[in-house]
């Protein structure tokens, strides 16, 4: 993932749910997103799977599975994907070429209604001109656009020069706000989704926030699962959908008895395991588990999160794991990436990042949460709340709550340092306060 950024269209303007959000995940790795509520983990996971809502939007940056993209970002990128490519005229054509018997017919409408303004007499010219005006304007603009369909052709598929793309890219962007920008869009959204289902659940798959509500409390819980066998592996029948479902309850340690019953007739622990199952169902390269153990007991918590563990080593599989939670990270991961704000502040191999922690906002995670080792000391909490994502405070984003904060933090976006290989912090003073020197203000 490359500075993501997902951005959600509310009434009081836009909230940046994501913003500059980048890490990297090997084969068979696990990492850890932690953060407060409301701090981006799970828009993180839904951009991955492209599961946001209707008013989110992915505006910039990149993610890639398997060196691969997945999806596209939005209508502007993909305008500028087609601008880049050899054949980038013909897909300007494809939005303007069709556009010529129109120029043609509104020419002759403005000619015909500039003769009958010009036989009208003086007194009655003044509504006919105000009526003639709108189509006037219609005319010119579709020459505009005429005269760059035929610089298209006259240059061929040769490179665009700037001057020419940015010609296009207005006449691109004026049309993609009428009709054809709607046609256009359904378009891309369905070539999208056709995209994404292909790896969706079959190589990347997701263990929902809360179990209680994934399911669909009016089917089967083992018809669920295999729904998704049937829809990725077509020629899989429903007798081997039936088998591999029978299997993966044994694996997650729910009786195969169990498979024909309805979700309100499990347990919480039972229907977090069929999550489970079911992220499984497709044996996919990559799972991301959001807040897996939500809701459950302490005992249940430690049997799922083991159950999970064992699953992904036997498996070799990538998992990103979100919570809130820290101890529950440095169980189960080998990376760790805290977020706060829309924003990833600290980022690094786990033991690194609990040994020397390099962001105040992550030795505040840490203070406030009891340690079963060592001597006993007084928690400490962080004051203040989250910020408001649709108006963040200038500069850091952490600032107003951090008791290390200074001038700077205040009026500058403070940088992604590397205080040590693979350890990157998100702050003004990281080295600082990797280093220990650093005193409250």
């Amino acid at each position: 993932m490359k500075d993501l950024r997902v951005y959600f269209r509310i009434m009081k303007g836009t909230v940046k749910a994501v913003d500059g959000v980048s890490f990297q995940l090997k084969r068979g790795e696990t990492m850890g997103l932690v953060g407060e509520s409301g701090c981006g983990k799970t828009t993180t996971a839904y951009a991955i799977t492209r599961l946001l809502p209707n008013n989110g939007e992915i505006v910039g940056g990149e993610i890639r599975f398997n060196n691969a993209l997945v999806g596209r970002a939005h209508v502007a990128t993909e305008v500028n994907e087609a601008l880049k490519r050899t054949t980038w005229f013909e897909e300007v054509q494809a939005i303007l070429g069709s556009q010529e018997a129109e120029i043609a017919e509104r020419q002759k409408a403005l000619m015909e209604a500039e003769a009958r303004v010009a036989a009208a007499p003086e007194e009655a010219r003044g509504p006919l001109i105000a009526a003639v005006d709108p189509i006037r304007a219609q005319v010119a603009a579709r020459l505009h656009e005429a005269e760059l369909i035929q610089t298209l052709r006259a240059v061929g598929a040769a490179p665009p020069s700037d001057e020419l793309k940015a010609a296009l890219q207005a006449v691109v962007d004026d049309d993609l706000k009428g009709f054809t920008a709607a046609r256009r869009r359904r378009r891309m959204d369905r070539e999208i989704e056709t995209e994404i289902n292909t790896i969706r659940w079959s190589q990347v798959s997701m263990i929902f926030q809360s179990a209680m509500n994934a399911f669909n409390p009016v089917y089967r819980v083992g018809d669920q699962i295999a729904e998704a066998l049937l829809t990725h592996f077509p020629d899989m029948t429903k007798e081997q959908a039936r088998d591999r479902v029978l299997q993966l309850f044994s694996r997650v340690g729910i009786d195969q008895s169990r498979v024909d019953g309805y979700p309100h007739e499990f347990s919480g622990g039972m229907r977090q395991r069929s999550m489970i199952a079911m992220a499984l169902a497709c044996n996919p390269q990559l799972l991301i588990a959001d807040e897996p153990t939500t809701a459950l007991d302490v005992i249940m918590q430690d049997r799922i999160l083991a159950e999970i563990r064992d699953l992904q080593r036997e498996l070799n599989i990538s998992m990103i794991i979100i919570t809130h939670d820290i101890s529950v990270v440095a169980e189960v991961a080998e990376k760790i990436g805290i977020m706060y704000g829309g924003k990833l502040f600290e980022y690094g191999n786990i033991m690194e990042v609990f040994d020397r922690p390099a962001n105040p906002y992550t030795l505040g995670l840490m203070s406030a949460f009891p340690s079963i080792k060592g001597n006993r000391k007084r928690l400490r909490a962080i004051p203040g709340s989250p910020p408001d994502l649709s108006d963040p405070p200038p500069g850091c984003r952490f600032h107003p709550r951090c008791r290390f904060a200074q001038e700077i933090c205040r009026e500058k976006d403070p940088p992604m340092v590397e205080v040590a290989s693979g350890h990157w912090s998100l702050c003004h003073f990281a080295k600082e306060i990797y280093e220990g020197t650093l005193r409250e203000s």
